[in-house]
């Protein structure tokens, strides 16, 4: 019921924008009564849908269909009216009330449905498929293939030295083994013997805290159980199990954990005697185990299967101790691959292959589309994946499905998925980064690059889980990948589509709202039928489409609706883009080191909170003008040239993060500052510049204190501009590249201490000594210096930097890998410190590094 709910928050929020008390674009005085019944059915709707969970059957089906159609033709008309009140440039907005009263007297009708039917606040489905799915899946059958470096590191947990009562969290996405896992410590000899008592319950999804009650109790001793106890309160019930367990060692596991709830309902039953006394319990959130054992505290994460390992448990299903014949290896191992290290996917593959001829042609079928067979041989695979999504807050589903709409191991950043979500209407500005979080910690979405400040950068999503997107939201309506990869056949009028290969595929509707083109050719020749059609597009994002030589498509200045707007651009932008009066995010992809004209008018778009320019920099035209955008955050890249005569950067008071580059700064006045001091809430700065004609930019440049990460590209750098940094109280990470010193030395003193920095990043420069103590960098964690061919060392005491857990060195002098290598060794000989590690690379082509083995 995702998009139920959903389609609810997108009326309403068009109704808020246009009621706005202090808005200004439009007269509506004719239609404000309808759009304030429409406002308030559509939140009644929405609060009801969210609290609620309709029975499955047809009258949830009749109930989803008319929700969907009467949402969708709102939205329609609205839009359609906004859509063409600014192609007229009339300051009316003009929507005929029958148009309205239609709309509103089907979700009156909707509304008089609901309250008919039955509510219930829990789902019969899915705690049927929880307990399917628990008796259908047994873990003390499964192969434990991969686990041994998991085992042991448990079983030493287990069997530590601590004897306060710990709770050991084992976490991970559905079907990573974490229940195989647990079940093998559990059955193990040493470990049973080790305890007291050992009690083993399944919490699931759809919990009862009775059942879980009586299962401790049955494991603990099933002569307690007796038709006496049964009548007691589950109170009595947990002090029946808490004196059971006082003054013995115990071991508890609580599989299946899905929420804190559970944990706070049974946690009184488990006394801390200070005896060694263990509670080990599995769950697909890393924040249930965060909740439960504490934020500090141990946690274990799994991890998928190597190939290697994927294909050893897949044989021994399929073949047990018997070797694989020779000619079924090959697709053998392409199957184990495509099950992508999850062990679940690997034993239903491998009950599958078991059953069939052991031929190639019997197995090529199989090995032609994996995930498909996978799907088909058991559904309860797939109910497993599906318990995660159904678990979801229903304003994390659509932020999830999103994620099918990207191609197979594709790496999408989070800044791109934040503003495609803020664009779609999914989530607020500052809810976004959340709302990432939150799925991470469910194991639902994988960090797969972290940043130079160690905080996540790109995110991922398992190719199984990717299908289980692509599949609801399918059978929801909610998007349409073209073509087809999991789902055959369509529906009508799609709101999203992702378009593969060729615009031929596309559908083009009138009520497309967003499209997401990969390797197309949807802007090449402005006949095509799309941007004629889909007027009311919100999202359009086409950077995957490579017209390098193409003008700027002119036909997309009629598409005023964008939120989101991705694409190749010619030379310049038109004036005319002032008319995206809702666009939140702009990026522009030229092609390297080319220059974008850009026109004062582009400021005259509200909600713009982000400008980019990949591969190029943008020369702004208007310079005289003043202006404010509070909303801005991200401008990037920016020419100098002639801007800070004009307070260009006191147009964007909350800006965060700032590419500049340096062309036309010399031919400024002399002396002329760049003074960003009043940007409060700037944290991400980038300047470029090309040697040798920088200037004395950095000389010049008045830096803010909020500054977090700096990042210096080919700039002169006078010797007084490091201590100007070390005095940067939030600095964590400081990237110099292919700068030019004016002094060959940097000696920092002690009044240079930069007390913050994490990370310092050194490239392609022309230092050749380099003086400094720990003292100047009392935080740093990682030291990265790459093509340092002229620094003769590395200062001995950053080795006494009590928090340097790195050190990388890619293609540095000799000399300056010896003094790394001192450090390192000084370290684990005098200090016992093997925390740090040292990392030397050579260069084995001009793209590729290769790590020396010590």
């Amino acid at each position: 019921m995702v998009t139920m709910s959903f389609n609810f928050v997108c009326d309403a929020d068009l109704c808020k924008e246009i009621l706005k008390p202090d808005q200004e674009r439009w007269d509506f005085d004719d239609v404000q009564p309808q759009l304030i019944s429409l406002l308030e059915i559509a939140t009644s709707l929405k609060q009801i849908l969210e609290k609620s969970v309709v029975p499955s059957g047809p009258k949830r089906e009749r109930l989803e269909s008319q929700i969907q159609d009467a949402a969708h033709e709102a939205e329609d008309i609205i839009e359609s009216h906004m859509v063409n009140q600014v192609m007229s440039e009339s300051s009316s907005f003009t929507i005929y009330p029958p148009d309205l009263e239609q709309v509103i007297q089907q979700l009156h009708s909707v509304m008089s449905f609901v309250n008919g039917i039955q509510i219930s606040t829990t789902s019969s489905s899915v705690a049927a498929a929880a307990a399917a799915v628990a008796a259908s899946f047994s873990p003390a059958k499964n192969t434990v293939v991969g686990l041994d470096q998991d085992l042991m590191e448990l079983m030493d947990r287990l069997r530590g030295q601590e004897s306060k009562l710990e709770i050991i969290p084992i976490l991970g996405m559905g079907g990573i083994g974490k229940t195989t896992l647990a079940r093998t410590l559990y059955d193990d000899q040493s470990i049973a013997s080790h305890f007291d008592i050992c009690a083993w319950t399944t919490i699931s999804q759809e919990y009862k805290v009775r059942a879980i009650l009586l299962g401790l109790l049955t494991c603990i001793n099933k002569e307690l159980i007796t038709p006496d106890l049964l009548k007691q309160e589950d109170n009595e019930l947990k002090d029946v199990i808490y004196k059971s367990l006082y003054g013995r060692r115990y071991l508890i596991v609580l599989d299946d954990m899905w929420g804190a709830d559970s944990w706070n309902s049974v946690q009184r039953c488990f006394p801390d005697n200070d005896n060694h006394s263990r509670i080990m319990l599995t769950s697909r959130g890393s924040n249930v185990g965060k909740d439960v054992a504490g934020s500090g505290s141990y946690q274990h994460e799994m991890n998928l299967l190597t190939e290697s390992q994927s294909w050893t448990l897949l044989s021994q299903k399929v073949f047990g101790k018997a070797e694989c014949p020779a000619e079924l290896q090959g697709i053998g191992r392409n199957i184990a691959s495509d099950c992508g290290g999850l062990p679940l996917a690997i034993h239903v593959i491998g009950g599958l292959l078991s059953e069939t001829e052991r031929s190639v042609d019997a197995w090529d079928p199989v090995g032609n589309n994996v995930r498909s067979a996978i799907a088909e041989k058991d559904k309860q695979f797939s109910n497993i994946l599906s318990l995660s999504y159904n678990h979801l807050p229903s304003y994390l589903k659509p932020c999830f499905l999103y994620m099918g709409a990207f191609p197979e191991d594709y790496e999408v950043r989070g800044s791109r998925l934040m503003s495609l979500w803020a664009a779609e209407g999914f989530a607020e500005a500052d809810e976004a980064e959340g709302y990432l979080t939150s799925l991470v910690e469910r194991n639902l979405l994988m960090v797969t690059q972290k940043g130079s400040n160690g905080k996540p950068k790109s995110y991922g999503i398992h190719d199984l889980l990717r299908d289980l997107c692509i599949r609801k939201a399918e059978e929801e309506k909610f998007f349409h990948v073209t073509p087809p990869s999991v789902l055959k056949g369509t529906f009508y009028s799609p709101r999203r589509q992702r378009v593969y290969y060729s615009l031929r595929y596309s559908l083009a509707y009138s009520s497309t709202r967003s499209f997401i083109c990969g390797y197309g050719d949807l802007l090449r020749g402005q006949s095509g039928s799309f941007l004629d059609v889909a007027r009311l597009v919100r999202v359009l994002d086409v950077l995957d489409d490579n017209p390098y030589d193409l003008e700027f498509p002119t036909k997309i200045l009629q598409l005023v609706n964008l939120r989101y707007l991705a694409f190749f651009c010619g030379p310049q932008l038109p004036y005319e883009i002032s008319r995206f009066r809702n666009l939140q995010t702009l990026i522009v992809l030229r092609g390297m080191d080319a220059v974008v004209d850009v026109p004062s008018e582009i400021w005259e778009m509200p909600e713009l909170r982000c400008l980019k320019l990949k591969g190029s920099t943008m020369r702004y035209a208007g310079y005289g003008r003043r202006f404010i955008r509070e909303k801005m955050q991200t401008i990037s890249t920016v020419q100098l040239h002639r801007l800070t005569n004009v307070h260009f950067f006191s147009g964007f008071p909350n800006i965060k993060s700032l590419g500049l580059d340096t062309v036309g700064y010399e031919n400024g006045p002399v002396g002329w500052a760049v003074n960003l001091l009043h940007l409060h809430k700037l944290e991400k700065l980038r300047c470029s510049s090309y040697l040798p004609s920088t200037g004395d930019f950095l000389g010049n440049i008045l830096l803010p204190p909020s500054l977090r990460k700096l990042t210096l590209n080919e700039c002169g750098i006078p010797g007084k501009f490091m201590r100007t940094l070390s005095q940067l109280p939030h600095l964590q990470v400081l990237q110099i590249r292919k700068c030019h010193f004016t002094s060959a030395e940097w000696e920092a003193t002690e009044e240079d201490e930069f007390s913050s920095l994490q990370l310092l990043s050194l490239e392609a420069h022309n230092l050749v000594r380099w003086r400094a103590d720990e003292s100047n960098f009392p935080r740093l964690r990682h030291l990265l210096l790459t093509d340092c061919w002229e620094l003769e060392e590395i200062p001995c005491s950053i080795g006494e930097i009590p928090t340097l857990q790195l050190i990388e060195l890619y293609g540095c002098s000799p000399t300056a890998v010896a003094s790394a290598r001192e450090i390192q060794e000084v370290q684990q000989s005098e200090y016992d410190n093997y925390d740090l590690q040292l990392r030397i690379y050579v260069r084995k082509s001009e793209f590729e590094w290769e790590l020396q083995v010590p």
